[in-house]
């Protein structure tokens, strides 16, 4: 989708900071259905589950802290019990906050080299997305204007045939009057069924005489 476009694109967008396009509900607006763009979709769905594991890692993160300072605030009176009086399962306690206190700093250690990577990807991903956006929003301009102007030209030819068949419509009411006006003088109001008329020529044109008579007053 991004074609010869894409070092044009590439350049308008060097220095600058994008946003996170899937957080902000206009980039959703940009399309109808992004069903029917695979590519663009793909990467959306990427960026989102970056995005959330960012987020949860956040989570996690903080719980385990708090699980952490709660153990180590245990484990202090702990062990100047254990100090003053010997148990065995005093010690195992002890023991087992000890290792539950290592497994968070592992787990935080883990969590955090993960969290110092995932900026860098949810970049490098929002970046792709946007220039498939921007190749988008081209292609989407490009063939709205075509058609714009293609529905501007029918609008055009519809009025001026609209003028021209007004016109003519004009002329053959006028006509059909004048064919009335002889034929009655000649027949009387028999005219109407010997001519198998479906109206009063001469009403029709005195209703938009009075029309017209009415307008100016």
């Amino acid at each position: 989708m991004v074609g010869d476009k894409s070092d044009i694109y590439e350049q308008a967008l060097a220095g600058k900071r994008v946003p996170v396009l899937t957080l902000d509900n206009n980039w959703y607006k940009l399309f109808t259905d992004l069903a029917e763009l695979p590519r663009i979709q793909e990467k959306e769905k990427q960026l989102n589950e970056l995005v959330q594991r960012q987020g949860q890692l956040n989570v996690d993160s903080k719980n385990i802290k708090k699980l952490k300072k709660k153990l180590m605030d245990e484990i202090v009176p702990m062990a100047n019990e254990l100090g003053q009086k010997y148990s065995k399962s005093l010690e195992k306690k002890l023991d087992d906050h000890k290792r539950l206190i290592e497994e968070c700093n592992e787990k935080l250690e883990e969590y955090q080299d993960e969290l110092m990577d995932l900026p860098r990807q949810i970049e490098q991903v929002n970046h792709a997305l946007m220039l498939l956006t921007m190749s988008y929003c081209y292609e989407s301009m490009q063939e709205n204007t075509r058609q714009i102007v293609e529905i501007a030209q029918w609008v055009k030819n519809i009025r001026i045939e609209l003028k021209k068949n007004l016109v003519r419509k004009q002329e053959m009411e006028y006509q059909n009057r004048q064919i009335y006006s002889y034929m009655h003088d000649l027949f009387g109001a028999e005219v109407i069924d010997l001519f198998d008329m479906q109206y009063d020529p001469m009403a029709v044109g005195q209703k938009k005489e009075d029309g017209s008579g009415n307008e100016k007053k």
